[in-house]
């Protein structure tokens, strides 16, 4: 039986390119595809909304009324909406896929208290290729500990609203968690005038935006006499959301709890 699917900011970038590979998958069939009250998009087939000629499902903005405990939703829209969403996924018991970013601290800390209630996965990043970044960073970092200056620096298209990304977030995370740091106190997400010199216990995250760029992430570990960079770029969408496809394939068949894409990749 195919895995019936939802899609959350479904005539976005994101969401277009989902339902495209929704509709083309064997193993999944697209069953409802959503966006906000207002949208220009509503009421239109989301197929002929995606390019993909007409597929029968009209763009709706009630995710409740879609929303069962057999779908699973993959969500790319903003962090209110995707919150929202998960509360009414779990009074639902459906599963959900969560790739938007920019939740606050607010927000990630009751996403994370009701997730466990139904089948959530929420990541800042689906990428593959970032997922498995997070971790040899995180091995990296172990392995090194002092002597080498964690930095990191990420670069968006100019229409991401949110700063540093979730995923250069995470990436620093990681490696907190790998030198036993408190990510909050350890993290330096800007610099500017006289700032004195770096700390040890820094890490420090910059975040650039310009163009058409989908985003590109560098760890930079610098020593002296040396460092080591680890680079992912994103060549295209079609990653993100190829990964979050993968963990759509996934998801049902995991108890109730909170996963990642690690959990997903078996990292």
């Amino acid at each position: 039986m195919p895995i019936n699917v939802i899609v959350c900011g479904a005539a976005g970038r994101m969401g277009k390119l989902l339902v495209t590979l929704v509709r083309e998958h064997p193993e999944t069939q697209l069953v409802g595809a959503i966006e906000a009250p207002g949208h220009s998009a509503l009421g239109k087939d989301v197929g002929e909304v995606a390019g993909i000629g007409a597929l029968g499902i009209k763009v709706a903005d009630d995710y409740g009324a879609a929303a069962a405990s057999d779908t699973v939703t993959l969500d790319f829209t903003v962090a209110e909406a995707a919150l929202d969403h998960l509360r009414t996924a779990v009074s639902k018991g459906a599963a959900i896929v969560i790739g938007t970013t920019g939740l606050s601290a607010e927000q990630r800390a009751e996403a994370e208290k009701i997730a466990p209630q139904t089948r959530t996965l929420i990541a800042p990043n689906m990428s593959v290729g970032v997922n498995v970044l997070q971790k040899v960073v995180a091995d990296v970092a172990r392995i090194l500990k002092d002597g080498f200056d964690p930095e990191i620096v990420e670069i968006h298209h100019r229409f991401k609203a949110d700063a540093p990304s979730g995923t250069a977030l995470a990436l620093g995370q990681a490696i907190a968690a790998a030198q036993g740091k408190n990510f909050d106190q350890a993290a330096t997400l800007a610099r500017q005038g006289i700032t004195g010199q770096r700390g040890d216990e820094e890490i420090g995250i910059m975040g650039l935006r310009g163009g058409d760029v989908v985003g590109d992430h560098t760890v930079i570990f610098a020593g002296f006499g040396e460092r080591l960079e680890f680079i992912h770029r994103a060549q295209s969408r079609e990653c993100l959301a190829r990964g979050a496809l993968r963990a759509a394939l996934w998801l049902p068949h995991q108890p109730p709890g909170l996963y990642s894409m690690r959990d997903v990749l078996g990292l």
